[in-house]
């Protein structure tokens, strides 16, 4: 009788590595509090957690046969309606002569009121944008973790009951994923 696969879903690993991610800032300003490490030493010990948790991840699941499923939900079918950059544009606003005396004041407090409103209006406006982009940035950050792991993962058919094969594979794609990293912070450091 053949085993069964154990998938695990594409949402709850995004989730758990924004946890992680999460721990590992609050980890590292912890422990920084009472040493003053440099930007680079703390970025240094992020990313080293952050690589050794990845690595115990994916040999764990290369070992056992792990197979993911992409449930996060799709949104191909969303389109805005009308993007911001294709609307006219800003229009030139009539300069406004005000009266002196008791009827100046009351219109320029009108004229506060109603732009006061108008702020607002954009600080909502600009509010939901942000959070839009955030969403979007967010989205794009699942699908290229999810495709990296998809990656990692169809080997599972080698490695399944192979703690050497799987430790060897797991480091390879840690040190592919984040030797990068380090690479920049080091040569960064070099040319200062």
């Amino acid at each position: 009788m053949k085993a069964k696969t154990t998938y695990l879903k594409g949402k709850s690993i995004f989730i758990v590595s924004i946890i992680v991610i999460a721990i590992t800032v609050l980890t590292v300003y912890i422990t920084g509090i009472n040493y003053n490490r440099s930007i680079t030493s703390n970025f240094y010990l992020s990313l080293s957690i952050i690589g050794a948790t990845l690595f115990l991840f994916m040999t764990y699941g290369l070992y056992k046969g792990i197979g993911l499923i992409d449930n996060f939900p799709a949104f191909k079918n969303f389109k805005l309606k009308e993007s911001i950059t294709s609307s006219s544009g800003f229009t030139d606003f009539p300069e406004i002569a005000i009266a002196e005396g008791i009827l100046g004041i009351l219109i320029s407090i009108v004229l506060w009121i109603a732009m006061s409103i108008a702020f607002t209006l954009l600080l909502i406006f600009l509010e939901a944008f942000f959070w839009f982009s955030l969403f979007i940035l967010l989205g794009m950050l699942y699908w290229v973790f999810f495709r990296a792991l998809k990656l990692v993962f169809s080997k599972v058919k080698q490695t399944k009951n192979n703690l050497l094969l799987s430790v060897k594979y797991a480091l390879s794609y840690t040190a592919l994923y984040l030797g990068w990293l380090f690479a920049i912070v080091y040569i960064t450091e070099q040319l200062r």
